[in-house]
């Protein structure tokens, strides 16, 4: 679009004076909007993200937590969900699998489906160049390959970066993005409270909702929100379940 743009003002230069300012201001405009594009997932600027499925004739969500396995909280995720009859997805880390790989088991054991997190979760992860994304992403599904035998298909943008390099490494593997359609935020140094009313004032049937294992204060939101869920008749299944898709690849028989 921005290429369209600059064509078309070239070619009216040659009609009408246009000043040096108004391509500036187009290239600024096409700056900012490739930097927001690049840092929220559900634009789909960059990536194509699955976010939710509203079609869904299932009063379904799907909660997602990202950062794991954690050693202290992820279990403790697990309790709760099995206490409350509900199942998610956990986008987890390569190297935190390989220090906890019996909770990976534990989360498949419990019929809850996992996808890929990218092996480092490095806060520079936005600027690898494809090869190295790619590398990132192989490194992890090795990992969980060894471990359960599992190829998965699922991938959650690390802090919902997406970038041309990052799409050409997921299409190159053939991964499926998944995104969100509901962000707690619990990250942030929000409340408890402020993080419960934010899920709860916006989730409906259909909705994906990103949480991360990885903190006291989730853990209390969690417990909150699926007796909420319940009160409000909605179940939460693994993403792959809700967007009807395979969380991982056939196995050759």
């Amino acid at each position: 679009m921005a290429l369209i743009l600059t064509s078309s003002l070239a070619v009216m230069a040659f009609f009408v004076p246009i000043p040096w300012w108004a391509f500036a201001l187009l290239v600024l405009a096409w700056l900012i909007i490739t930097a927001m594009g690049s840092f929220f997932v559900g634009w789909d600027y960059h990536l194509k993200s699955l976010h939710h499925n509203p079609d869904t004739g299932e009063n379904w969500v799907s909660l997602t937590f990202d950062d794991g396995p954690n050693p202290e909280f992820t279990p403790r995720v697990l309790k709760l969900l099995k206490k409350h009859g509900a199942t998610a997805t956990f986008f987890c880390i390569g190297k935190q699998i390989e220090r906890h790989p019996e909770i990976l088991k534990q989360i498949l054991e419990e019929g809850h489906s996992i996808g890929n997190h990218t092996y480092s979760h490095s806060r520079t992860f936005g600027f690898f160049t494809s090869k190295k994304v790619k590398s990132e992403l192989l490194a992890t599904k090795s990992v969980v390959e060894q471990l359960t035998g599992l190829k998965m298909n699922l991938y959650r943008p690390a802090f919902g970066v997406t970038n041309p390099q990052i799409e050409k490494a997921i299409k190159s593997l053939g991964l499926l993005s998944v995104g969100w359609s509901v962000r707690s935020l619990d990250t942030t140094p929000r409340s408890e409270d402020r993080i419960y009313l934010r899920i709860t004032r916006r989730v409906a049937k259909g909705d994906i909702i990103l949480l991360h294992d990885t903190s006291e204060k989730t853990l209390a939101v969690l417990e909150r929100l699926l007796v909420f869920l319940r009160k409000k008749n909605l179940e939460s299944v693994p993403a792959n379940r809700l967007l009807e898709i395979e969380a991982y690849e056939q196995l050759e028989s």
